[in-house]
């Protein structure tokens, strides 16, 4: 699978339909000269509702559509005939989508399940015709409700890419090169740092019609819970992947230090991705030989005896097999 155009934060102005006026109508009718009022009721306005779709990945949609507006609420007629509903607008975004006040920054609702249906906006209810103002002492009011008007509320969508395994690690790692190895997709790959600009996701296919999804973070640097080299931008897709596969090549200068770098990175921008599960992964084991491979396998068992981790090349396909084992055991061993 791949994902092209990927398009994560949007803004948008959306606008709910106002409620039809209620009518003041007078019965009249040839042998019925004072029939008395019958006016019919407003439509109510169109509302503004949020969807999940789960067969969407990104706001692409939204690029070039900044601007929603439902239908208003017909008027009330005679005959207590009402108003037709203004049409509602539905927004259908992707599992994972943040919806804010753009205004306040506040978090109004996040949508994660698929047909999950939230109203925004509330149209504008249909004003009262006539007939209802009938009384013993007024029996022919001349006046009815006019509609209450629609809302309007500028939103800015965030998307928080839901994926099974997130892959974390410093620029020019191998992130990229180990999806586009375990999956179908195809992102940038260059020996420089940042390729990855934007998140690529990509579906590992096993044996046994077992598969999950991985998502190819943008390199994390020092700094980024703060913000540095748009870090926060980066970091929010973190958050909804269940497992955080950390990979550090194996000619890092320090290892140690380049995983508690990056774990730090995660808990300060977040401190609840503490409690997820982590995997270590060693990228690049085509720059060793067999008996220095050795030689550095020894030395990760005495310094991450309780995290889990494994060594892989994607360029000779070493340890890639046991990899999406471990990986596929991880993800279930709570199910």
């Amino acid at each position: 699978m791949i994902v092209d155009n990927f398009v994560d934060y949007v803004k948008l102005i959306v606008k709910s339909g106002k409620g039809g006026k209620g009518s003041t109508h007078l019965r009249r009718e040839k042998y019925i000269p004072k029939g008395g009022p019958d006016g019919g009721n407003g439509g109510n306005g169109g509302s503004i509702i949020v969807l999940g779709d789960s067969s969407l990945w990104t706001l692409q949609s939204f690029r070039f559509k900044k601007h929603f507006k439902a239908g208003n609420g017909g008027d009330g007629s005679g005959s207590k005939k009402s108003g037709s509903s203004g049409k509602n607008i539905i927004i259908r975004v992707p599992l994972g989508t943040v919806v804010k006040d753009t205004m306040t920054d506040k978090t109004l609702f996040e949508i994660n399940k698929e047909k999950q249906e939230v109203i925004l906006l509330e149209g504008g209810k249909g004003g009262l015709g006539n007939s209802h103002f009938k009384s013993s002492t007024n029996q022919t009011p001349r006046y009815s409700q006019s509609g209450l008007p629609g809302q309007e509320l500028e939103i800015t969508l965030e998307l928080k890419i839901l994926a099974d395994v997130g892959l974390v690690g410093y620029p020019n790692a191998g992130k990229s090169t180990l999806l586009s190895v375990l999956s179908d997709a195809k992102p940038k790959i260059a020996n420089y740092e940042f390729t990855t600009l934007k998140p690529n996701l990509g579906i590992v296919s096993m044996s046994d019609y077992r598969s999950f999804v991985m998502a190819d973070i943008p390199g994390i640097i020092e700094g980024a819970s703060e913000g540095k080299g748009l870090g926060h931008y980066f970091l929010r897709h973190i958050e909804r992947n269940s497992i955080l596969l950390f990979i550090i090549p194996v000619d890092s200068k320090n290892v140690k230090q380049d995983y508690e770098v990056l774990k730090k990175e995660l808990i300060e921008y977040n401190p609840e991705l503490a409690d997820k599960d982590f995997i270590i992964a060693f990228s690049k084991s085509d720059l060793m030989d067999k008996e220095l491979l050795v030689e550095f396998e020894n030395i990760l068992k005495k310094e991450f005896k309780s995290i889990p981790f494994t060594i892989f090349s994607s360029v000779s396909s070493y340890g890639i097999n046991r990899l999406k084992e471990i990986l596929w055991k991880t993800l279930n061993q709570n199910k």
